[in-house]
């Protein structure tokens, strides 16, 4: 069964529209990733699923049911919020259970849900703590334990680790995926991260200015980005995009080369200087200004020795890059 459809779904603000004619088909058991800068609608396409704001057109179909005109508490649906949302004067395990609650759910239901989720979440030791008692990481794990007890046929998450540090988003980014593979449920997860979104999701969907620039998976959208837009937002260190600085390269045409791919030779088709070296340990970025007065960046596997200001030649594969146009589409 389609766990999601939405058909030419469009919103407008006023005068102002931030999502047009968005078309999209999320499969049972799917983890889809909505990704793209501030303002490009992905928090608003979210709302708009929930039931937290109306479509101005189009239709929003949940496990097969139109669901434009049915309150977001009746969707079947659980959204997990960046700010986690928990009632401060409640512990673990009732703000857990409130929405049972309030539906009326009888307490033995509740209580096994709880359990069931606790230990999901390893969350056993912290059922009587309050919100401020716990780190961050355990606050959003109790926030997704609220959602989990809903057995909802449909998760939301809003960009959920955007409040924690480095080391915690990565942890509780791998608890998410695990979580994923243990509920086989499916999920939506917007983040303008693009690291979450190639790491987390089955399907990516990129958007920007209120449109869909592509779907499909991580690997087909960095390998065969359909744009000069997703090919530059899908990738650390980003794609290198040059129109004047390679020995050859066709006029208003703009080449795209990733970082990785380029490497350092004795005389090649790109010459310049080295401005700056981030040494990671693993591997090397440097960065350099082209003699055409442009900026890329080199990333190198393992430790490579190079110092500012000195001189550098490097050239690339021609089957491993990429050709636009002036509008961004891609050539080829």
């Amino acid at each position: 069964m389609t766990a999601l459809k939405l058909e030419n779904v469009s919103k407008s603000f006023g005068d102002v529209k931030v999502l047009h004619d968005i078309n999209l088909t999320v499969e049972e058991g799917e983890f889809v990733v909505f990704v793209g800068p501030s303002g490009c609608g992905k928090s608003t396409l979210l709302r708009v699923i929930a039931g937290l704001e109306d479509a101005s057109s189009g239709t929003v179909a949940i496990g097969g049911t139109v669901v434009n005109a049915t309150p977001p508490a009746k969707r079947g649906i659980a959204m997990v919020f960046q700010s986690y949302a928990l009632y401060p004067h409640l512990n673990v395990k009732d703000n857990m259970g409130l929405g049972l609650k309030q539906e009326g759910q009888p307490k033995e239901v509740i209580a096994a849900r709880i359990a069931k989720a606790s230990k999901m979440l390893s969350l056993d030791d912290y059922l009587k703590r309050r919100p401020a008692e716990l780190s961050g990481g355990q606050r959003q794990r109790v926030a997704i334990g609220r959602a989990i007890v809903r057995e909802p046929k449909l998760f939301l998450f809003d960009e959920p680790l955007s409040n924690l540090d480095a080391a915690l988003r990565m942890n509780t980014r791998v608890e998410i995926a695990d979580l994923h593979r243990t509920l086989s449920a499916s999920m939506i997860y917007v983040t303008h991260d693009q690291t979450e979104a190639m790491t987390l999701a089955d399907k990516i969907v990129v958007l920007h200015d209120g449109r869909v620039e592509q779907v499909g998976s991580p690997m087909e959208l960095y390998n065969n980005p359909a744009n000069q837009f997703v090919a530059g937002f899908l990738g650390s260190p980003a794609m290198n995009f040059l129109t004047a600085s390679v020995k050859g390269q066709t006029a208003g045409e703009t080449l795209g080369i990733r970082p990785e791919h380029l490497r350092v030779v004795e005389a090649g088709r790109i010459n310049g200087r080295v401005t700056h070296v981030e040494n990671l340990g693993g591997d090397t970025n440097v960065l350099v200004k082209t003699d055409g007065a442009e900026a890329l960046t080199l990333r190198l596997f393992g430790q490579y020795a190079a110092k500012v200001g000195q001189a550098i030649a490097l050239d690339f594969d021609d089957a491993l890059a990429f050709r636009f146009d002036v509008g961004g589409k891609r050539l080829g």
